[in-house]
């Protein structure tokens, strides 16, 4: 069975984004909060079964950005990739106050 985890890192502060909540938007609609926990990661999301198909991952930005460098010009970020294969995925995001940037991790 596939898993999924995260990890939210501040670039500007150089810090593990604490705090910050998720929600994964599965291929049949399902939506399942999650939250970073104190290294910026999460990887828990409870109640689904991951199955192949395309999700998205919405970071919900705003209100850790404003608390921490005191706006948030993207309130969220969503990240939409493809669960192909019975491995594990990872979505790391860096985020900074006017940028951030994904890729595929491991």
């Amino acid at each position: 069975m596939p898993s999924l985890s995260s990890h939210v890192l501040d670039t500007t502060l150089g810090k593990p984004a604490v705090g910050m909540p998720l929600t994964l938007k599965t291929p049949d609609g399902q939506c399942v909060e999650g939250i970073t926990n104190a290294d910026g990661r999460c990887n828990e999301w409870q109640g689904i079964r991951l199955t192949t198909g395309t999700y998205t991952l919405q970071f919900n930005t705003g209100d850790y950005l404003r608390s921490h460098h005191g706006s948030a010009f993207y309130p969220h970020a969503d990240i939409t990739f493809c669960i192909e294969t019975d491995e594990h995925y990872h979505i790391p995001l860096l985020i900074s106050p006017f940028g951030y940037s994904t890729y595929r991790g491991s």
